[in-house]
């Protein structure tokens, strides 16, 4: 799927192959800009969540958090959306991703991970 602008929020959508997860919000993809152009090595924060860290005390809860969005992503095309020039404060996009399940059903990630109990919501 290439660019596509919604021109009221400046939303765009681009397929991407998940290369690596860190930690449970912030993974590494290789998208795919369109017209035989890719962008390879793209970190991302997962935007609107926040999960346990992977240092301190939250480090059994941050692992599980990651192991539970590597089952989900790692290694797959997914959908990635992003907001137009909304980066955090360490220079990734935030983004939604998306992810066709078996039954042929969008199912937003993000939102996944709340519901399981391994992020909460937080605005950036």
């Amino acid at each position: 799927m290439a660019k596509h602008e919604n021109m009221e929020d400046k939303r765009y959508f681009y397929s991407a192959i998940v290369r690596d997860v860190y930690d449970g919000d912030t993974c590494t993809v290789d998208i795919d800009l369109g017209l035989g152009a890719w962008l390879h090595g793209e970190k991302l924060r997962l935007n609107r969540i926040d999960t346990p860290e992977l240092r301190g005390a939250d480090r059994p809860r941050g692992l599980v958090a990651r192991d539970f969005l590597r089952e989900l992503i790692d290694g797959k095309t997914i959908i990635i959306e992003t907001f137009k020039d909304k980066r955090e404060k360490y220079g990734r996009y935030l983004a939604e991703i998306w992810l066709v399940d078996a039954n042929n059903k969008w199912k937003n990630i993000n939102d996944l991970l709340v519901s399981s109990g391994n992020a909460v919501y937080r605005e950036y």
